[in-house]
């Protein structure tokens, strides 16, 4: 099909019965359950446990600024095209967006889990529910990210990247938080199954695992919001200088929500810094830093008018156009509106590469 536009990052707000209907009878009781809260919103419960908060900031594409609020929103009162793609894609099409990429919403919670043979068995629900009924609604339109035990070992998580490689998914999502850093050679046979099998590796800013307190808070939140556009830059610097992508060059990593304006002056400070620190720190890279942003990194981005600005310093075949349907950041339904302001002066054929272009391309939707 002709991809005109396409939403890199784009989420769920997962169905009441998803976990009921597919766990093992023996994990149910504990497994995620959508109850009412005392606010009057809906939210889950997670191995028995109060929810932490009911639907708010995750589930606001339809509402005005002036009627957004953090918590308090029942399930029945938020878009079908959070739970549904049939829906979901209606939702698009009305945006002038032709496919979405799928990142996790609730799903999330598996990471923190403390019984771990349940959050795994979550994570499998997850998936397969991605791909058996939101996705199969349409797969060349909705590009489900299934999601990754990194936590549980990881003969366990090579087992499911390569089962969801057989499902026909062509990412995964990864927790920001895992219990090793990224960058730590354990992760090694994990990164040669995802380049055996193309499978693009997704970030989501630092969402997943056990997260810090700072910027968590609701009285820090919109704080937490602007800084979380730069969660990228530790763990993209750390893959580069420990050297993941000389042993896998061919492997594609992605962090969406990030924007890329602080792309430019980031590649300027790493290749300032590899030059002078590489002697001392016996530092071998096969490439300057640069070589890597442009070969193996990639981000989503909303409205960024000063990366669009910085272009001729970017890697552009690397980044993507997103909606962030639909959260408290999304476009929809302006994207059209928030694209022509952006991108209407630059060539058809740039253009083309970030709206859809690249994201084909990466998710080989072609």
């Amino acid at each position: 099909m002709e991809y005109r536009v396409i939403s890199a990052d784009s989420h769920v707000n997962e169905p009441p019965n998803l976990w009921q209907d597919r766990l093992p009878a023996h994990m149910k009781d504990q497994g995620p359950k959508l109850i009412r809260c005392e606010d009057g919103g809906d939210g889950w419960s997670i191995e028995g446990k109060a929810p932490v908060s009911s639907y708010g900031l995750s589930a606001l594409a339809g509402r005005r600024y002036e009627d957004y609020k953090f918590s308090g929103i029942k399930f029945d009162e938020i878009m079908p095209g959070n739970y549904d793609g049939k829906a979901h894609i209606e939702d698009q099409l009305k945006d002038g967006v032709d496919a979405s990429v799928i990142f996790p919403g609730t799903a999330m919670s598996s990471y923190v889990m403390v019984d771990r043979a349940l959050g795994v068995e979550c994570m499998h629900a997850y998936n397969d529910w991605l791909h058996e009924e939101f996705c199969a609604v349409d797969p060349q339109r909705l590009v489900g990210l299934p999601l990754m035990p990194v936590d549980d070992g990881l003969d366990t998580a090579i087992a499911e990247l390569q089962r969801c490689a057989k499902l026909g998914f062509t990412g995964v999502f990864l927790p920001a938080n895992a219990g090793k850093p990224f960058h730590d050679s354990f992760y090694d046979p994990f990164w040669a199954a995802a380049q055996d099998a193309q499978m693009v590796i997704c970030w989501h800013r630092n969402h997943g695992g056990k997260m810090g307190s700072l910027g968590n808070a609701p009285d820090d939140f919109v704080a937490g919001i602007v800084h979380r556009f730069f969660t990228a830059i530790q763990p993209f610097t750390n893959l580069i200088f420990t050297g993941v992508f000389d042993r896998f060059p061919g492997l594609k990593v992605l962090n969406a929500e990030t924007n890329f304006g602080w792309m430019p002056f980031w590649v300027e400070m790493m290749e300032d810094q590899y030059t002078r620190q590489r002697h001392w720190a016996k530092l071998e890279l096969r490439h300057s830093p640069k070589h890597y942003v442009w070969r193996n990194i990639h981000a989503t981005f909303l409205e960024d008018r000063a990366g669009i600005a910085l272009l001729d310093r970017a890697p552009v075949d690397n980044l993507m156009f997103s909606s962030d349907y639909p959260h408290s950041t999304t476009l929809w339904p302006d994207s059209q509106r928030y694209i022509d302001k952006q991108l209407g002066g630059l060539p058809a054929e740039l253009r083309h590469k970030l709206v859809a272009g690249n994201a084909v391309r990466l998710f080989r939707l072609a």
